[in-house]
Formats: structure tokens, C-alpha cells, sequence
């Protein structure tokens, strides 16, 4: 510890807050117990720098709002706009605090969801603060699309029927069935499950069983085949959470124990962003593949062998895609938290909630690894952190790999319509309550042009929850598919 460089980013406080108030309370009370956690009441004071990622409120620059309760007037402001990976939040951070540009950052996030639903039922308004004429230091902005035409013309714009666009192209091309298809996903939902019931941080940790998730009902309703509510993301959610990072200069300055120091040997990302129907193979992601390869890399070991990993879970093809990109074992359960649907999964936010859930967990086991990945849009970009509590001599590998990234991903121009015949890739039912509603596939007009289409015929409906469309031929009129 003694020889580090002085600019040698740790992470020094993780704190959560779940109450009933406004989110920009919510993250004050997350950074006061981030604060506690470091052991160093001066760091507030300190804090230059303070971003925070775009979430369902409406807040112009919520970073102000906290910098103001903390008493860190003089902190520059960051605003992450959605599009951005929680973790390039994280990692912009890190490196300011490297080359010098920031001594004290801190980025936190937060929801309060569940206030404006409980408002909303008994007829009232769930209240913000409100803020005129202001705006942030620094807006952090995406600049492609996650969604193309074609997919917003064929009606796909629910982010959980192109998951489950993914998880049905992952379960063709691995040959299940859809019975041993759908008992994979409940099984490892049942285990992230089992682990949420003793996280005292999870907002959902009801015990569910494999067979109660695999079964629509009421309580359980279906979403986008062939999942359910609780194969999904819960973000109806009280949580914020908040990381103080500072440099080594400064963590000694304020007398932060030695023991509350967590160093970042891996804050990567990718940039690079390519929709969904337009990647080759929908049930692919090598972008996260590239990450995976370049964190094994710098910490010298294949990623199976970190000891404490939280994969981003918003639903379970998510899981299941990064398990195989990561190299990881498919009978895992690549949680610490319980994931989104058990634990709780604020909006742009999960990645810290998870950060905070990891911190005591290397703490308590110094020589230990902890990973934890960032999943943005839809598997459009990826983020992955390592982290220890036992520096290794080098320094962190911060990187924006996108270069990379768009090398690896193989990728096929999409038709704004198409009339004629196609080969469906994968398709997928949304709901309305417990009937069928509109069906997705994404086909193949030949082997570099795909397009996107739907149909509100039962028939159709019904063909690709029995499993019979992905890799038949259908005929295409424009946008909908003919029955």
C-alpha cells in the first residue's frame, strides 16, 4: 500500500437508500451512508466531481440537487443520458481521478417508483423538487439509436419483446425445446431467486420456485413469450445507491482506513452500438465478448475463476447470453443481489446497487476478485468492472473498447419493408393480460438482408408459442406477416 501512486483511483464508500421520499432524496441518503461506509466524514466536503445517470424523473441536473444537500457546492455536475452504460459513468470517473482532473467523485443514482405508485392509487401526486434555468456542467450523450425504423414500423419497441427475441433465437440455435428451453430460464431465475431471499437490500425476496416463474398466471402474467412478470426486471422500486471514489492522495488525506479501499483493476466498455435485428446473430453479443477477453487478460485468470460476479439481469436472456460470451458455467448463478427481478431493478441505476452489494463481500475476503457487467439498450452496449480489495501493482485497465467491439459483430442491412418470402431467425408473442396479442419475427430475406414484421392473427400466435416459426419460411407484405 505503500508504494501506490498517489493518483491510484479505490473506491472508499458504497451506500443504499430504500425509503419512501422523492429519488434525489433517495440519493442524498445513499451518499450520507456511502460517506459512513468510508469512515471519513470530511469526504463530502471534498467531492469535486458528482454524476448521476438519467432515470424516470425529471429532474434537469439531479447532481446539483445532491451536491447541494451534501454540502459540495464547488462539484461539477455530470448528467449521463440513457444510452449511456452505468458503467462509463463509473469509469470516466476513475480516470479523472487518475490524471488528476478530480481528488473526490461520486456517482450515484436512484428511482422512487414505488412513491409515484402509491401516490397514483390513492389519487394523489407523488411530489419533486423542482429546478428553473438549470443544467448540468457536463451532459454525457449517445449518439446512435437503439431502436432502427423498421423495428418502431413493425410495433417493436418494447424493450421485453426484443429480449425475448433473444432468448428464443438462443434456444433454437441450442436446439431446446420449448419445454427444456422454458425450464432453463426458470431454473436460473429459481437460483437468483434463492440468493435475493437473503440480500436485506432485495425489495422482492418472496420466495418463488422454478415451476411458479415457468407458470402464467394472474400473479405472474405474461409478458412476451416466453416469459412472465417475474422473469422481468422489477422496476417499481424505492432504491438509490451511491460509490465515493477518490485517489490514494486524497483517501489518506481524509483518513479513510486502509481497509475500506477497493481498487478497480478493470473498468472497461464498449460504445459501439448496433440494434437488434440488424446483428447477424440475435442471440450473439461480441461486443461483451470482447470485454470478457479483455478483463481476463489484465487480472490474468479466466473469468470463471472470480470468486464473486453479478451479471446484469434485466431478463433472463441477458444472463444467459453473457454467461456464454463471459465463458462462464451455464449451471451458475452469477448473482450476489439476487438480480433485477428479486433484489429490485431501479432504472439506470442497478449497476451501483450491485457495486454496493459486492463492496462487503471483497472487503471481507481481500484477496478475492469481484466482477460486475453492465448490460445497455438492448444488449446493445456493454460495461464490465473488476474489482479487489488488493492492489496488484499495475494499473487499471480503463478503456473504451468500441473499435473492437464493431470488429467482432457481424451484422446485416435491414429493409424497411419487405413483400415475398423470408426465414424467420426468431419470433415472439407480447401479451395483452393472459391472451395473445401481437407476434414479432425477425427473417431473413437472403444472407444479408433481414427484416422485421408482426402479425395480430391468433394463428400466428399460436404457431410461434408451439414453437413452429423460428426457422420456417413466411411470407411478408410490408411490415406484417401474411397468415
Amino acid at each position: 500500500m505503500r508504494s501506490l501512486d498517489p493518483r491510484t483511483p479505490v473506491l472508499v464508500g458504497v451506500g443504499t437508500a430504500h425509503r419512501d421520499v422523492e429519488a434525489v432524496e433517495l440519493m442524498s441518503l445513499a451518499l450520507e451512508a456511502a460517506v459512513d461506509d468510508a469512515g471519513s466524514s470530511s469526504l463530502l466536503a471534498a467531492v469535486d466531481r458528482i454524476a448521476v445517470p438519467q432515470g424516470t424523473w425529471s429532474y434537469p441536473d439531479p447532481a446539483r440537487l445532491v451536491a447541494t444537500r451534501a454540502g459540495a457546492r464547488s462539484a461539477r455536475t455530470y448528467f449521463g443520458r440513457v444510452g449511456i452504460p452505468q458503467q462509463t459513468l463509473i469509469n470516466e470517473a476513475l480516470r479523472a481521478i487518475a490524471s488528476g482532473d478530480a481528488d473526490v467523485a461520486v456517482v450515484v443514482g436512484g428511482e422512487s417508483r414505488a412513491r409515484a405508485r402509491r401516490a397514483e392509487i390513492t389519487g394523489t401526486v407523488a411530489m419533486e423538487t423542482t429546478q428553473a434555468g438549470v443544467v448540468p456542467d457536463v451532459v454525457m450523450d449517445r449518439e446512435e439509436d437503439f431502436i432502427v425504423r423498421p423495428e418502431i414500423d413493425a410495433g417493436l419497441i418494447q424493450p421485453v419483446a426484443q429480449y425475448a427475441l433473444i432468448e428464443n433465437a438462443l434456444g433454437s440455435a441450442e436446439g431446446q425445446g420449448i419445454d427444456e428451453h422454458r425450464a432453463s430460464i426458470s431454473e436460473l431465475w429459481g437460483r437468483f431467486n434463492v440468493v435475493a431471499r437473503s440480500n436485506p437490500d432485495a425489495a422482492f425476496p418472496s420466495p418463488r420456485s422454478a415451476a411458479e416463474l415457468a407458470t402464467p398466471t394472474p400473479k405472474n402474467r405474461p409478458l412476451a413469450f416466453p416469459y412472465n412478470k417475474w422473469h422481468s426486471s422489477q422496476w417499481t422500486v424505492d432504491q438509490a445507491a451511491a460509490l465515493v471514489l477518490c485517489s490514494v492522495e486524497a483517501a489518506r488525506a481524509h483518513h479513510v482506513p486502509v481497509d475500506r479501499w477497493l481498487f478497480p483493476l478493470v473498468g472497461i466498455d464498449a460504445s459501439h452500438a448496433l440494434s437488434l435485428s440488424r446483428r447477424r446473430y440475435p442471440h450473439r453479443w461480441p461486443a461483451m465478448g470482447v470485454l470478457g477477453r479483455a478483463a481476463a487478460e489484465r487480472i490474468g485468470r479466466p473469468l470463471d475463476a472470480v470468486e464473486h460476479i453479478e451479471l446484469y439481469s434485466c431478463f433472463p436472456s441477458a444472463v444467459r447470453v453473457q454467461q456464454r460470451e463471459l465463458g462462464l458455467s451455464l449451471e451458475g448463478t452469477p448473482t450476489v443481489t439476487g438480480g433485477m427481478a428479486f433484489a429490485g431493478g431501479p432504472f439506470n441505476n442497478f449497476v451501483y446497487q450491485a457495486t454496493a452489494s459486492m463492496a462487503p463481500l471483497l472487503r471481507n475476503h481481500p484477496t478475492s476478485l469481484g466482477l460486475v457487467s453492465t448490460v445497455c439498450g438492448l444488449l446493445t452496449k456493454p460495461g464490465l468492472a473488476v474489482w479487489s480489495a488488493t492492489p496488484d501493482g499495475r494499473a487499471p485497465l480503463l478503456s473504451d473498447l468500441a473499435e473492437e467491439a464493431a470488429a467482432g459483430t457481424e451484422s446485416v442491412n435491414v429493409a424497411d419493408e419487405h413483400h415475398g418470402p423470408a426465414r424467420v431467425v426468431s419470433s415472439t408473442v407480447a401479451y395483452d393480460g393472459m391472451n395473445t396479442g401481437r407476434t414479432f419475427v425477425l427473417a431473413d430475406i437472403d444472407p444479408t438482408r433481414r427484416c422485421v414484421a408482426s402479425s395480430d392473427e391468433p394463428g400466428v400466435a399460436h404457431a410461434a408459442i408451439a414453437g413452429e416459426l423460428i426457422g420456417t419460411e413466411v411470407q411478408i407484405l410490408g411490415t406484417r406477416i401474411e397468415p
